[in-house]
């Protein structure tokens, strides 16, 4: 599979209309969310609202309609081809599952990132790393019933959380991307030998995440193991500072 550049989820932020913006700079994918889709992290959601925190607030009962809206949004633009990834939070898989069904949905991504504690108190969001067991059986749930392709988004260096096991954990689960938040606390960098490390000790594609803000960091990041990766804060303002086709 060839290397791909991702439009990473912001919540609050990647939406249809911002994602649709960034098309022209080349990204193979964008990401819209994080979207929390049942009620427990809808709630939770509007906690960390009211907190001053951006965040998306969509009843569970208008998400599919609003995804599908946003999803229509981006495949109307036809000079761009890529894939569109869906960044979900769930108590259960059933809501992934059932947003994998959408037509324009090409991937559904788990979140096992986030870390508002309005989340993690349910254990959702990175809480998920420190579950291995359920985090594979939910992992497997939704690959077995996904219409579209499954990704995993982790943090990495969570304090009690071995990163590998996780990765070896998602790889048994057959998900088709291992998306890898490498924050490395203390540094203003990616973790990268995080990144080499999840490469040689599983077969996973790794999309690779954090501090990507130039050529050279993307370069380092795909010399580092990486099969792809993905770009937040850089694309904030709604453009690119760099040339994506000269990675």
């Amino acid at each position: 599979m060839n290397q791909i550049e991702v439009l990473a989820p912001m919540a609050g932020i990647t939406d249809g209309d911002f994602c649709k913006g960034l098309l022209n700079h080349g990204f193979d994918m964008v990401t819209l969310g994080g979207y929390n889709a049942d009620p427990p992290t809808t709630n939770a959601g509007r906690e960390i609202i009211s907190r001053g925190r951006p965040e998306f607030d969509i009843p569970p009962e208008d998400l599919l309609e609003h995804i599908d809206k946003q999803t229509r949004l981006i495949k109307d633009q036809d000079f761009w081809n890529g894939q569109i990834s869906v960044n979900l939070r769930s108590v259960n898989p059933e809501p992934i599952i059932e947003i994998s069904r959408l037509k324009n949905v090409d991937v559904v991504e788990i979140n096992a990132h986030c870390r508002q504690p309005e989340i993690t108190d349910l254990g959702c969001g990175q809480e998920l790393l420190k579950q291995p067991l359920h985090l594979e059986k939910f992992v497997k749930e939704v690959v077995k019933k996904s219409k579209s392709r499954v990704s995993v988004k982790i943090r990495a260096n969570v304090p009690e959380v071995d990163d590998i096991q996780i990765a070896k954990t998602i790889e048994k689960s057959n998900a088709n991307y291992l998306h890898v938040d490498a924050m490395k606390p203390g540094f203003d960098t990616a973790d990268y030998d995080l990144i080499e490390s999840i490469h040689d000790e599983t077969n996973l594609f790794i999309i690779g995440n954090n501090s990507i803000k130039s050529i050279e960091s993307a370069r380092k990041m795909l010399s580092s193991g990486a099969d792809g990766i993905s770009i937040a804060r850089a694309a904030i303002s709604g453009t690119l500072s760099f040339d994506l086709s000269k990675i």
